[in-house]
């Protein structure tokens, strides 16, 4: 018996049904087509951006991305459920291909039939779990979305028009295949190798011959044009992300994490910084809301949004993609409001848990620059004060640029200004030069770096903010001030290695900084300090404790940096309890963004909602890597409602109280 099948059977293959069904699926195709070059005019009507450099690199990574479903399935059910879906599809759209290939092409040309023989079982059996896999897809989105929806997650007409007419498509191709095999397999060995067919074709066999050839006939067309109809309605709804999501995976930002791009504010020919209409942004920024699926990650993931303000992401980009479509010259600021902007504390969680590789931080800022640059408008008094002082005395604390250097009194620094040779500059930063809380982290590095054997030079009073701050609030004027500066000062200096204990100064001196010439290598503290535990030149004394541990967005999310902080940790004697919240998934201090100036008026502080995790595990340490989070874990300790809050303390202080003394 040989395993195979007539192609087209009951539908016949002649001129009267090729003719129509090959014109009409290339009108199809031309629809689609068609709708997607209308809204590529759209896009285009934004700003330039290259997103189409090292094509190979983004070819391979977006297949990749596309076939695996990784970006997709880290949401464990619904994203098993979509990339089943997808898979269900694709498998279908490869078996219909292969069916097109045979029957009009290798068999009437050549008069080679593949589909046969084992090869034939394999492709039933795969076209047959494929499509029931689809369905229950389909189901369970239907019903997470219809009838369990949570909170939060849009219910559109769009995806139950599409959501239907899917659910359509595959039942109808599983009743055509049950009629055909009612008449022509059941009772033989092929009709095994169809078993969700075979299911229908019991179903239907008592329907007597000629009624089930008048349904697979007429149902046969009917699947086609629900077909064809799905390929048109696409640009229409939602359901372009099919397209654009893929699409977005090639266009993907592949440059440093989370660096924004540098304005050229001597441009005196533009009379526009940042973003106040959709031209203001980028063609990206539009066809990142066309990629968008709704699917509401990025706002379950958004510490903002989680404490009661009133940014979500995931409508942020939406808002971007709506008024370019409909009222392109509306004013963006006003569509998406001020409180939403100002909300935002650059953490990147909406970014890197979302399935469709949109940038949303990017977008906040430039419209924050508009703001600022174009109004001189900041969140509240308190920011404006803080830029005020940065302009004065280089931080935003309020301290006298002269005592920048003073909290290393009586410790072996040497003056990198002056050009004295040393093995490391140490960029301070304005907290561990002028907080008091910081300043012993400070002082616990550079004990720790003369313990190893390293010299270490500051730059004192000619060190100045990093700019980092003022540049996410939107003042990119001053950033570029400070930066120039700094860059010149550092690039002078001699030393080609520097490090930073604030994530936030390593972030913007080893990314940002390169866009105005600075050359030296920049490390972060906790990388540097695991090298000389590795190196065996740090010579830590582990003691037993406890302690849970806070991913620094700006270590973690920003620059990837998670295992050494916990190595530093265990080197030092802890045991670490893992917040539920931890690694990629961290929960924002609350300082990132510029927030660390600003005052927290809308909703439940964010700090408070953090440290409330960290007490949720008992332990009695709250470690961290960064002076924002430890100064936010300062204060939110002081108002958490327990009897016994974790200590806030550093890495480098948990270290340096462990190094051996030289009586030891």
């Amino acid at each position: 018996m040989e395993f195979t099948r007539e192609l087209y059977w009951n539908v016949g293959h002649g001129i009267a049904t090729l003719v129509p069904m090959y014109l009409l699926a290339f009108a199809a195709v031309a629809l689609l087509v068609r709708g997607f070059i209308k809204r590529r005019a759209t896009y285009l009507r934004a700003a330039p951006i290259d997103r189409v450099d090292q094509p190979l690199v983004r070819l391979t990574g977006a297949l990749g991305d596309m076939l695996s479903q990784r970006q997709v399935s880290r949401v464990l059910w619904p994203g098993l459920a979509h990339a089943a879906l997808f898979w269900g599809f694709f498998l279908l759209l490869v078996g219909t291909t292969l069916v097109f290939i045979q029957a009009d092409f290798t068999d009437p040309l050549f008069g080679w039939v593949f589909l046969t023989g084992n090869f034939y079982k394999l492709f039933s059996v795969t076209l047959d779990l494929a499509g029931a896999a689809a369905i229950v897809a389909l189901a369970l989105f239907m019903i997470r979305r219809y009838l369990m929806p949570p909170e939060g997650l849009p219910v559109s007409r769009d995806y139950l028009i599409m959501h239907l007419l899917l659910l359509v498509i595959l039942i109808t191709g599983f009743v055509i295949e049950g009629a055909r095999m009612a008449v022509t397999e059941l009772g033989r060995p092929v009709a095994a190798w169809s078993p969700v067919g075979l299911l229908f074709a019991n179903v239907l066999v008592d329907m007597g011959e000629p009624a089930l050839r008048n349904l697979h006939r007429g149902l046969w067309w009917f699947h086609f044009f629900c077909v064809l109809g799905f390929f048109i309605i696409i640009p229409y709804t939602k359901f372009r992300h099919i397209f654009t999501t893929s699409a977005n995976y090639f266009f993907s930002d592949r440059g440093p994490t989370g660096k924004l791009a540098s304005l050229d504010l001597e441009d005196e020919e533009r009379e526009q910084f940042g973003a106040t209409q959709v031209a203001d942004l980028s063609w990206k920024d539009i066809f990142d809301g066309d990629a968008c699926t709704l699917c509401k990650r990025c706002q379950d993931r958004c510490p903002a949004f989680a404490t009661g303000k009133p940014l979500s992401p995931m409508k942020v980009v939406n808002q971007i993609q709506e008024t370019a479509f409909a009222a392109p010259d509306d004013n963006l600021i006003e569509v998406v409001s001020r409180d939403v902007l100002w909300a935002c504390t650059t953490c990147r969680a909406c970014q890197e848990i979302c399935p469709a590789a949109i940038e949303h931080v990017g977008k906040i800022v430039e419209m924050r620059r508009a703001l600022v640059l174009m109004e001189g408008e900041f969140p509240d008094e308190a920011t404006m004060a803080a830029m005020e002082q940065t302009e004065v005395n280089g931080n935003p604390l309020g301290s006298g640029f002269a005592a920048r250097g003073d909290w290393a009194e009586g410790l072996p620094v040497k003056d990198a200004s002056a050009g004295e040779a040393v093995d490391i500059i140490y960029f301070v930063g304005c907290y561990g030069s002028f907080d008091k809380r910081n300043i012993k982290v400070a002082r616990s590095f550079v004990t720790l770096c003369e313990a190893a054997g390293v010299s270490v030079g500051i730059m004192g009073k000619q060190e100045k903010c990093c700019g980092e701050p003022m540049r996410k609030m939107g003042n990119e004027y001053l950033f570029q001030t400070l930066a120039m500066e700094m860059v010149e000062l550092l690039n002078g200096s001699g030393c080609d290695t520097i490090v930073t204990t604030c994530p936030h100064c390593f972030t913007t001196l080893n990314k940002d900084y390169r866009d105005f010439g600075l050359t030296p290598k920049v490390v972060s503290a906790p990388v540097f300090l695991q090298e000389l535990l590795n190196q065996g030149s740090l010579p830590v004394q582990p003691h037993p404790f406890t302690c849970t541990y806070h991913d620094s967005c700006y270590l973690g999310r920003h620059n990837d940096i998670y295992t050494p902080p916990r190595a530093l940790i265990e080197a030092a004697g802890g045991t670490i309890v893992e917040m539920d919240k931890s690694g990629s998934e961290s929960f924002c201090c609350g300082g990132g963004g510029g927030r660390i100036m600003a005052e927290e008026n809308i909703g439940s502080r964010i700090n408070n909602t953090r440290v409330a995790m960290a007490v949720a595990t008992g332990a009695p340490v709250l470690a961290a890597s960064c002076p924002f989070c430890l100064t936010m874990f300062e204060d939110g300790t002081k108002t958490v409602e327990t009897a016994s809050p974790p200590v806030p303390q550093d890495i480098i202080e948990l270290l340096a109280e462990r190094l051996k003394t030289a009586e030891a």
